[in-house]
């Protein structure tokens, strides 16, 4: 069945069968994050990474339905009772299930028990570890004369296969077989399959975790002795041996924590997955309307009056735009008004407004807008939108120390979050994080006050792991909150971040 993911609120309840992919945001197909992002109420299972739960806002009812072994779960009866009660309820409700929904995933009862009792279902397929695991591994699954096609099966019950049929196809893939791994090597090799064949187990395929034991099925038991090997999947076939694993990425293996506000850390994310990294986000700031509009209303009133707009943020951008909007104006309304901007950034958020930076500085730091100001300053007036508390004092100081009038008025407001989410905790304590990354003064500050909230020493939880700091006032205050700042970008952009973190791993620091 069809249905909208524009968000929204539906006539009447909606489940959302999903696939969450093999591990964390990367692998999560645009359509599951969309979805991910309005449910009203999540049903997950055991083997969902984490960090996927932290794309569901937090006042949105999540329940974990999981099967472990040996571990007290839900029955599929009951999980199909509790998505039709919320659909019923008219709850857009998101069924997220590790892997390819369709794959192993029980959810063919789910569509039968939705299906009777008259609930509309939408199905999102995601990214299966049938055909990833071997990917990430550097095996092709199908090879000329050696990989003519392969057969996907499920290891649970091994006892009810046709081993005489499987042992005569060119490559296995066996999903939840860790486990039954020696039955399955004695009921293949009963059947003809030689001893000597290689085999591949991946463990934890796709995440920071995972694991790759290559063998043949005469010594693989050998060299997985006394392993753990859930979850894992086997491959098994000639193509084993042709596995070429690509060149590493710069920050493969190292977990970054991004302490951007939510709404903003999904293009530095992307720029540090691309170069391998494990990343963590940790929301230290929440961006929100200022306390009141009122300077800001008026100044937009008497707009014609001022000689530069000073804009130093791409917050600063999308408050005053969107209050213009409301306003009823739009970008006539700063005709004869220059435009200042810090930052790459900043610079294109107001292109995309349609308008050009008439100055940006060369060094994107607010001491460099006020040093190389190209314009006479005294006797001008300048509009300064910003953050309702903290920020660019030197702005201020510089320009009217030089006769220039600064209207500052309340644009928006950055708070520090109530709590740290789990998956951030979690890490920070087990000691798994390689790298802190902050870009701004005020997420270094809200980070020490959220540590201290949660009771986690800086001292022992931050002696091992790299602080690293997008530009000179951020490193001040990693100093003075942290004790310290070990990476400092020279280019003071997320951009440059990435390559000043790229240089310290490079450096072996």
């Amino acid at each position: 069945m069809s249905g909208n993911i524009d968000g929204k609120r539906p006539d009447r309840g909606k489940v959302y069968l999903t696939g969450a992919g093999i591990g964390g945001i990367e692998y999560l197909t645009v359509q599951a994050r969309e979805i991910l992002s309005i449910a009203e109420v999540l049903v997950y299972d055991a083997l969902v990474d984490r960090s996927l739960l932290a794309l569901v806002p937090d006042s949105r009812e999540k329940i974990e339905v999981g099967k472990r072994g040996g571990i007290p779960s839900a029955s599929q009866e009951e999980i199909n009772r509790l998505l039709v009660h919320h659909c019923q309820r008219g709850k857009r409700v998101v069924r997220l299930k590790s892997g390819d929904p369709m794959v192993f995933g029980r959810v063919y009862p789910e569509m039968l028990a939705l299906q009777e009792a008259g609930c509309d279902f939408v199905l999102i397929p995601g990214i299966s570890s049938a055909l990833a695991a071997p990917l990430l591994a550097g095996i092709p699954l199908t090879e000329k004369d050696i990989g003519r096609c392969f057969a996907v099966l499920s290891g649970h019950e091994p006892d009810d296969l046709d081993w005489q049929a499987l042992a005569r196809i060119d490559t296995l893939i066996i999903l939840m077989g860790g486990r039954s791994l020696p039955i399955i090597i004695e009921n293949l090799t009963r059947n003809g399959r030689d001893p000597g064949e290689s085999i591949a187990v991946i463990r934890d395929a796709g995440r920071r975790s995972q694991q790759i034991w290559r063998g043949t099925l005469e010594n693989i038991l050998a060299k997985t002795d006394r392993v753990s090997l859930s979850p894992s999947i086997l491959i098994i076939g000639q193509v084993v041996d042709r596995a070429i694993m690509p060149p590493s990425l710069p920050l493969s293996g190292k977990t970054v924590i991004v302490t951007r506000a939510a709404e903003q850390s999904s293009e530095f994310t992307t720029l540090l997955h691309q170069q391998g990294a494990n990343v963590i986000e940790l929301p230290a700031l929440e961006i929100r309307p200022p306390s009141s509009w009122e300077g800001l209303d008026r100044a937009i009133e008497d707009l014609s009056t001022f000689d530069w707009l000073i804009l130093t943020s791409a917050n600063a951008v999308e408050y005053f735009f969107d209050r213009l909007t409301d306003l009823e104006k739009d970008a006539r309304a700063l005709a004869g008004i220059k435009i200042a901007v810090v930052g790459k950034k900043t610079a294109k958020f107001l292109k995309e407004r349609g308008l050009n930076a008439d100055f940006t500085p060369t060094d994107f730091v607010a001491d460099a807008l006020a040093r190389e100001f190209p314009d006479v300053v005294e006797g001008k007036r300048f509009l300064f939108p910003r953050v309702e508390t903290g920020g660019r004092e030197i702005i201020v100081k510089e320009l009217s120390g030089r006769g220039g009038e600064v209207v500052e008025v309340s644009a928006y407001e950055s708070a520090c979050p109530d709590r740290m989410n789990e998956e951030a905790r979690s890490a920070l304590q087990s000691g798994e994080v390689d790298i802190i990354t902050f870009a701004s003064s005020k997420t270094v500050g809200n980070f020490a006050a959220l540590i201290e909230k949660e009771g986690i020493s800086p001292e022992l939880t931050l002696e091992k792991v790299c602080i690293a700091s997008i530009g000179p006032q951020t490193s001040k205050t990693c100093r003075e909150s942290l004790g310290r700042v070990d990476v400092e970008a020279r280019e003071y952009t997320l951009e440059g971040l990435t390559s000043a973190l790229i240089e310290w791993v490079r450096e072996g620091k």
